[in-house]
């Protein structure tokens, strides 16, 4: 069975991850994100909905019955233990549908070569041991604040910082340029994965 190279995209808020992970889509690598899979769970999966209304009750419900992200960010942000009981709902089910997403493309006739999933926590969680290959986005903190309406500084000290992550990572790059030269920084990855 040919299995597709398992890339995985991370790198800090605003860093440019979606826009690397468009970018392997673009040159025909297969493509997932995990925040992608975490906005399904919450508005599809019945058992993450109850457990996220027993936990924390109508207040994180929109008009219509679904989950408020938004509503659920702001208090999973503010409460160190919240954010950690939403992420062992959420991680454990996330890993699973990647990877079965990857197990179904090395089932396929013609399977891409490369499978790039965006995983913004892949170190945080231990995750990169599921990969062939990580790479990781970064951007100087004026161009990260510029891309993003999220607070960043309220978020960014859980997560490790951008140092510890390239020394890690099979391929890093800085992202305070064009698209363009995004675009040549991915192609040239997957050139050197697939040759």
């Amino acid at each position: 069975m040919a299995r597709p190279i398992a890339v995985a995209i991370t790198g800090g808020i605003g860093a440019g991850k979606s826009e690397a992970l468009a970018a392997f889509a673009r040159h025909g690598a297969a493509t997932i994100s995990s925040d992608d899979i975490v906005h399904r769970l919450l508005h599809e999966d019945d058992e993450v909905h109850h457990a996220v209304v027993d936990r924390f009750g109508d207040r994180v419900l929109d008009p219509r019955g679904e989950i408020d992200r938004g509503t659920l960010a702001d208090i999973v942000f503010a409460d160190r233990e919240a954010l950690e009981w939403l992420e062992g709902l959420l991680h454990p089910r996330v890993v699973q549908e990647y990877i079965g997403w990857r197990e179904q493309l090395a089932e396929q006739d013609d399977p891409p070569a490369v499978c790039a999933t965006e995983v913004p926590l892949l170190y945080e969680v231990g995750g990169q041991d599921r990969f062939d290959a990580v790479v990781v986005v970064t951007a100087p903190p004026n161009v990260r604040g510029e891309r993003t309406e999220v607070a960043v500084e309220e978020r960014e000290p859980r997560l490790l910082p951008d140092s510890v992550k390239v020394a890690q990572a099979d391929f890093a790059y800085v992202n305070d340029g064009s698209l363009e030269k995004l675009d040549d920084f991915v192609q040239a990855v997957l050139r050197e994965l697939t040759r």
